[in-house]
């Protein structure tokens, strides 16, 4: 397998959901997988998978397919997904406070250590086993849990200054929930998902 090679953001999002589907296919029992199951599955062609698995190797055989736990196993490799990856969470609101208690992550490599906020009628409660702690406690906390990944669940104001704390803390990585763009320090990579947005271009496709 090539070490670090360079490939879109698009082909990374396509490993992770051929993860998934994998990992669904492996609760079923199946041994081996095609490049066409996948594609169906993911929504791609047979020639799209077997082009984003090329830039990391080969690992079907002609006739036999993918043996799925070997692929899966590479595939949690090349996402850095072989192990459970703790990650705070900035914001204790309604959003966070959802995000603290989804118990999924650990089964996708995350986990959800530490949650902080600003707010003193937070700071202090529990968000299932997790304690809310004042942000001021960031910097220290991120480095005595060995967090790698940072999620903000702020509002829009706030966001701009939570990620140049994440970045300070040393993160590298960053889910960001809060709408509008956000200026970056160079080395940090931010993926956002703007909720409201998504539902606004679902509705264009609803009936009048």
């Amino acid at each position: 397998m090539s070490p670090n090679p360079v490939i879109p953001d698009t082909a990374v999002t396509r490993l992770a959901t051929y993860l998934r589907v994998l990992s669904e296919r492996q609760v079923e029992g199946r041994l081996h997988v095609s490049s066409a199951f996948i594609g169906a599955a993911a929504g791609v062609s047979p020639d799209q998978v077997r082009k984003d698995l090329s830039h990391f190797g080969e690992f079907g055989r002609p006739g036999v397919g993918y043996d799925l736990e070997q692929l899966r196993y590479h595939l949690a490799r090349i996402l850095r997904l072989d192990r459970v990856r703790p990650a705070v969470l900035v914001g204790a609101g309604s959003l966070g406070s959802a995000l603290a208690r989804y118990t999924g992550f650990p089964q996708r490599g995350f986990r959800i250590a530490a949650v902080f906020d600003i707010d003193p009628q937070r700071v202090g409660t529990k968000l299932g086993e997790l304690t809310v702690e004042h942000v001021d406690c960031l910097s220290r906390r991120v480095a005595e849990l060995g967090a790698s990944i940072g999620i903000i669940a702020v509002p829009r104001w706030a966001c701009q200054s939570v990620v140049e704390q994440l970045a300070a803390a040393g993160l590298q990585a960053i889910l960001n929930f809060a709408p509008g763009k956000v200026d970056v320090p160079e080395g940090v990579n931010v993926r956002s998902v703007d909720l409201a947005r998504e539902l606004e271009c679902l509705a264009y496709y609803l009936p009048g």
